[in-house]
């Protein structure tokens, strides 16, 4: 990046500009080897324990939408990025920026929402901040979370560098649901069939599979960037290639006619509620049963596996074909988490 080039809404869209932001400025600064991994979270020594350190900020429109809202988004969020680096989540702080105007009872729904969802994930609100900002100088309400959580397994290291060929790939449902559902909203769209965002807390699928002792190599919650995101930023951390099967994705009917609509590909849509769990391939059918059992995990799928190369995302397409699937250049659909 050039210094006179300035921020726009692809340096925070989760792809190659936004991990150039990363790179040649935050990382600069702010080097250390924990950083410096780039996971979900860090992973810090506490005493003798070993523990993983998260946060995250939540931006979105609508704020209310079907199957969720930007409070339950903020608790989903953190606790799922901890659960990827295979903790409990224990504690989570939240900071509020309100705008001038907002409807105190819009913000006791949202409080509400985040009240039911940490009880459900089990995680404790131990502190927080609020901040007012003239009206026309926010966007309604902004959250940014922390979140602190104990490793389950200190023996098992999950990282997005431990992924080897003969691995496979496991999705743990649908793809593509939250993005269209707050595309849906947002513009007025309409649907013969209803559809609504998966935004879910996932630890305890995650605390299922490891009590199982599933030989987990990495996992990734596929926000912004979606599957092929994620996917990418694993096979070039690890430097192999991973080739997904067409055939295999787990895609709503109504998310697949949209895309064909608009013209947008499923793997690159945002989810809230989903996670990518790369494993030994030996462990994989038994880790299926273990998901399906969950009620998050009931359609969850193989749709791949890692092969030998150089960091690159394979497509084997419906037809036979292969194509590369790039790491998102921009903004596909601005500010969905």
């Amino acid at each position: 990046m050039r210094e006179n080039e300035i921020i726009t809404l692809s340096h925070g869209a989760g792809g190659k500009i936004a991990r150039e932001l990363i790179n040649d400025y935050i990382k600069k600064f702010f080097n250390c080897p924990e950083l410096n991994k780039l996971e979900d979270g860090a992973i810090i020594k506490t005493n003798s324990k070993k523990a993983v350190l998260t946060t995250d900020s939540f931006v979105i429109y609508p704020i209310f939408f079907s199957g969720g809202d930007i409070g339950k988004l903020s608790i989903c969020g953190t606790v799922n990025d901890l659960s990827a680096m295979g903790a409990k989540p224990l504690y989570l702080t939240c900071g509020f920026i309100l705008e001038e105007g907002f409807l105190l009872s819009d913000f006791k729904k949202i409080l509400q929402s985040m009240k039911k969802t940490a009880k459900e994930a089990d995680i404790k609100i131990v502190a927080g901040d609020t901040k007012v900002v003239p009206k026309s100088k926010g966007d309604g309400i902004y959250i940014n979370t922390t979140g602190y959580g104990e490793l389950l397994d200190e023996k098992m290291c999950i990282s997005a560098y431990n992924v080897k060929p003969g691995d496979s790939v496991i999705i743990t449902g649908n793809i593509g649901d939250h993005e269209i559902a707050i595309l849906k909203e947002r513009e007025g769209l309409k649907f013969d069939a209803k559809i609504k965002s998966d935004c879910a807390p996932l630890n305890q699928l995650i605390k299922e599979l490891i009590t199982a002792k599933i030989k987990i190599k990495a996992m990734r919650d596929p926000t912004r960037g979606g599957v092929a995101g994620v996917l990418n930023e694993i096979a070039q951390s690890s430097r192999v290639d991973i080739l997904i099967d067409e055939n295999s994705l787990p895609v709503n009917k109504v998310v697949l006619s949209a895309c064909s609509i608009m013209g947008f590909e499923p793997l690159y849509l945002a989810n809230e509620g989903k996670m990518i769990i790369i494993l030994e391939s030996e462990d994989a059918q038994r880790a299926l049963k273990v998901i399906r059992k969950n009620k998050y995990g009931r359609n969850a799928r193989i749709i791949g596996k890692v092969i030998k190369g150089k960091g690159l995302v394979k497509l084997k397409t419906k037809t036979g074909g292969i194509r590369i699937l790039l790491q998102p250049q921009g903004e596909q659909l601005p500010r969905i988490c």
